[in-house]
């Protein structure tokens, strides 16, 4: 028997329980070893599978991420679709988008769990952090541009996890209360300023905050 058919030979297909059983190695090493230590190419070796068939069921690494932890919304993901609008409306799209997602009591429920879980397991505490660093502020931090970028896109996600915070996991008042649009009428504004930069003033009307900011 050649090594090619041996190598074959050990390795599932793509059978029904094949994913469920990716999901389950791919959920173990993210706790373990958190987002940036895990690999696609890795998962798919502990699981036994081939890469391609990784990559089919989940996509990306930021997909089997959202399909490990069961989120029905993926954060990485909803990010990078709020970010394909224009930067100038950026605050009031990201701000809508999450409360509206946090609001819904099936979509918003194990997001919730996700972060209640990590104010005492370590493990899901630093997978959260690497995530929220890596794929979300990271990724702002590159469509803002400019020297400080991610300082700006890390004082913008700083200003997103306090709101979550105060409305779903203190559930402190007024915030608590409020309904989605007067939350983004009070919020935008500071995330508007912490993507300009510190003594940073808005841009005139018609200039883009974010060219504005590169500018100087």
């Amino acid at each position: 028997m050649s090594a090619a058919e041996g190598s074959r030979r050990g390795r599932r297909a793509g059978k029904p329980e094949t994913r469920a059983e990716i999901l389950e190695v791919a959920r173990r090493l993210f706790l373990e070893n958190g987002y940036q230590g895990v690999t696609m190419r890795g998962i798919a070796r502990e699981a036994g599978v081939d890469q391609a068939l990784v990559a089919y069921y989940f996509g990306s690494k930021k997909g089997l991420f959202g399909a490990a932890l069961a989120l029905t919304v993926n954060p990485p993901e909803m990010m990078r679709t709020v970010l394909a609008g224009d930067l100038a409306t950026f605050p009031e799209r990201v701000l809508r988008t999450v409360l509206t997602v946090w609001d819904d009591p099936d979509l918003g429920r194990p997001l919730r769990m996700l972060v209640a879980s990590a104010a005492h397991e370590p493990e899901v505490l630093r997978l959260l952090r690497e995530v929220v660093q890596s794929e979300m502020a990271g990724a702002l931090a590159d469509a803002l541009g400019g020297a400080d970028a991610s300082a700006r896109a890390g004082a913008v996600a700083v200003q997103i996890a306090g709101l979550i915070v105060m409305r779903y996991w203190l559930q402190m008042e007024p915030v608590a209360s409020m309904s989605v649009d007067e939350a983004v009428r009070y919020a935008a504004p500071g995330l508007h300023a912490a993507m300009r930069g510190p003594g940073r003033r808005p841009p005139q009307a018609g200039v883009s905050p974010v060219a504005s900011a590169a500018r100087r």
